[in-house]
């Protein structure tokens, strides 16, 4: 057997394990808060009064508009400076959380001003009130058009746990160093580690596109009978 497919044997493992421990759980916590977050932070930036408005403005503005690495290093690095002391997967899941919910927000925020006016004059029509026509009508249709890019970022964010393994934060790419360290053979644990991200990013970009069809189908045949 070939050295490096002998290495790569050896190493899938601890690989994987550290996958299905930190990189797994990290993309699923983040996700999954960082939509919360989005979703309160763009129905903020459209309903609230201006002051709250303001507010979710600017972090919109310094969460997409500084590194990501950089905001995981002052969380991690630079918050213990001022008596703040937050273990690395917490902070890694507090970093993430910030990060992708400034970007989801975007993303819902335009889904939702997508939405025809005439769709809220018609649940105003039948009785709805603003907070059930949003509800009910407005947020269901808004979901559908969000998801390709949704899942986009859910895609982006299982690549970008890599960057946890700066804050010693255990998952798959900090594994591959540490073996790396031992073995000193960077091409062949690296490109394993990059193999490993390929095969998690086309799985969920075929769900993805299982999900996008089926949403597209409901769509149509909503549509069809309005």
């Amino acid at each position: 057997m070939p050295h490096w497919l002998d290495l790569m044997l050896q190493s899938l493992e601890p690989l994987l394990v550290a996958g299905l421990r930190f990189t797994v759980p990290l993309t699923l916590i983040a996700f999954a808060l960082g939509l919360a977050l989005g979703l309160g932070t763009a129905l903020v930036r459209l309903f609230a009064p201006r002051p709250l408005a303001a507010l979710a403005w600017l972090y919109v503005w310094i969460f997409r508009g500084t590194p990501l690495l950089v905001q995981l290093f002052v969380i991690f690095y630079g918050l213990p400076s001022a008596g703040i002391l937050i273990d690395a997967f917490p902070a890694a899941v507090i970093g993430f959380t910030l990060n992708v919910g400034a970007y989801t927000s975007e993303i819902i925020r335009a889904a939702i001003a997508s939405i025809p006016k005439g769709q809220w004059e018609a649940s105003y029509a039948i009785g709805m009130d603003p907070t059930q026509t949003l509800r009910r009508t407005i947020l269901p249709q808004a979901a559908r058009v969000a998801v390709p890019s949704l899942a986009n970022t859910f895609i982006a964010l299982v690549k970008d746990t890599s960057l946890a393994a700066a804050i010693t934060v255990p998952e798959l790419f900090q594994a591959a160093q540490r073996i790396v360290a031992v073995t000193y053979e960077p091409l062949i644990l690296y490109t394993e580690a990059a193999l490993i991200y390929l095969v998690l990013s086309t799985l969920l970009s075929g769900l993805q596109t299982l999900l996008e069809r089926r949403l597209g189908r409901y769509g149509g045949y909503l549509e069809a009978r309005a």
